[in-house]
């Protein structure tokens, strides 16, 4: 049961993390928290390090008068700009704190629907069955199904668990629940690094292709990644890389303009063509990120796999090892449709991430057990949200605080 004390471990320290903040800013959530009252943490230690800077540059005019009796004196400002520079180191904690309060929030009322569908059912069958049988493993079934951890997954995952239940002689059903936990996320975090990062190029811009069929969210998805990461300081220019379909290239550039990043992309001509262009400029300006859309025409695989390849040439002559990252874009709230498509695009070229989109808008949170499973790609970013802040890198601990926190 180490899994499980580790989830446990996790779970508290999240919670903990969560009260301290609302605790300190005396509010119900952490959302209430004011940006003003954040900024105010900067401000008030700003003006200290200016002071100390003064007050350290005072002596070196009188360098030259030494005086024994005024070692104490000399000491003093030394004195304030430790202060002042512990004041500083605490207050940017609070900061950092108060943004890991907010993502761990946001991921709990993210998830909220699927928490509230999934484990309650899993508490309940803990509760209505004093033994465990073939009708407990039936419904447990039934509740993993519904919650969209995959067909095939939950049938070894059951096949595993009976396996385990028979080996070490287990009768008790709330306990049960403990090993269900602990099974679920062997799936999932075995052998994987606990988050999942976006990789940068060392040198020069790092390129993101996007790739998803039409209507799962992928012009948004960049336009948050572009909000995410010009928030960072970074220059972003966004390529639009779906030149035919009606309106696709108009929307990009509105996006664009929203964000404030940079824009490259021309309608009704060779996707491969405006890569070509697009890049040039991206060196030229010496943007840091290029996030580039594509096409999601899926139900003819032979052409989108031919304009695949030639993107992906074009990219990687101008810039070696590129793309750095291809995401595929999937809505949560299609389910296994969702896995359907990540297997045929894995058909089509090499994706490195998915971003998986409105999973704050379904039950069906296990999906993202599902992919690890049945296609084994890592989920990178996932969407809890509408607003631009609403798209965040997936963090396995977070998750599985936003599953479970009422489980446990």
């Amino acid at each position: 049961m180490g899994l499980f004390s580790k989830l446990k471990s996790i779970i508290s320290k999240k919670e903990k993390v969560v009260e301290e903040v609302k605790e300190e800013y005396q509010v119900d959530s952490i959302e209430e928290i004011e940006e003003e009252q954040i900024d105010e943490v900067s401000e008030e230690v700003e003006e200290p390090e200016e002071e100390s800077v003064e007050e350290i540059e005072e002596p070196e005019d009188v360098e030259e008068v030494e005086e024994p009796n005024d070692e104490e004196d000399a000491e003093e400002p030394d004195d304030e700009e430790d202060e002042d520079w512990a004041n500083f180191i605490k207050e940017q904690e609070n900061k950092k704190k108060i943004e890991e309060a907010k993502e761990i929030e946001k991921y709990d009322k993210g998830l909220e629907k699927t928490r509230k569908e999934f484990v309650s059912k899993l508490s309940m069958l803990g509760i209505k069955y004093t033994k465990v049988d073939e009708e407990y493993f039936d419904e447990l079934e039934e509740i993993l199904i519904n919650a969209d951890v995959g067909v095939n997954t939950v049938m070894k995952f059951i096949d595993k668990l009976r396996k385990r239940v028979k080996e070490e002689k287990i009768t008790d059903t709330n306990y049960l629940n403990e090993v269900i936990v602990d099974e679920l996320f062997v799936i999932y975090v075995e052998g994987e690094s606990l988050t999942d990062k976006i990789h940068m190029a060392e040198e020069g811009p790092t390129v993101i292709l996007f790739i998803g069929v039409n209507g799962v969210g992928k012009t948004t998805t960049i336009a948050k990644m572009a909000h995410k990461y010009i928030e960072e300081g970074k220059k972003v220019m966004m390529i639009a890389g779906d030149t035919f379909r009606a309106g696709a290239v108009n929307q990009l550039e509105e996006w664009a303009k929203r964000t404030g990043a940079a824009f490259y992309g021309k309608e009704n001509t060779d996707p491969a063509g405006v890569v070509y262009d697009g890049l040039i400029k991206a060196k030229e300006d010496n943007v840091d990120l290029v996030l580039i859309d594509t096409a999601g025409r899926l139900q003819n695989k032979v052409n989108l796999m031919k304009e695949l390849e030639k993107i992906n040439k074009v990219i990687e002559k101008h810039i070696p090892n590129a793309p750095h990252e291809t995401l595929l874009i999937i809505d949560a709230t299609t389910g296994q449709n969702g896995i359907s498509q990540a297997k045929s695009f894995q058909e089509i070229t090499n994706i490195t991430g998915i971003v998986l989109t409105k999973l704050d808008g379904t039950a069906k949170g296990g999906i993202v057990l599902a992919i690890k499973e049945e296609v084994n790609i890592p989920v990178k970013f996932i969407g809890l949200g509408e607003k631009m802040e609403d798209l965040k890198p997936f963090d396995i601990e977070n998750y599985i605080y936003g599953l479970f926190k009422d489980l446990m």
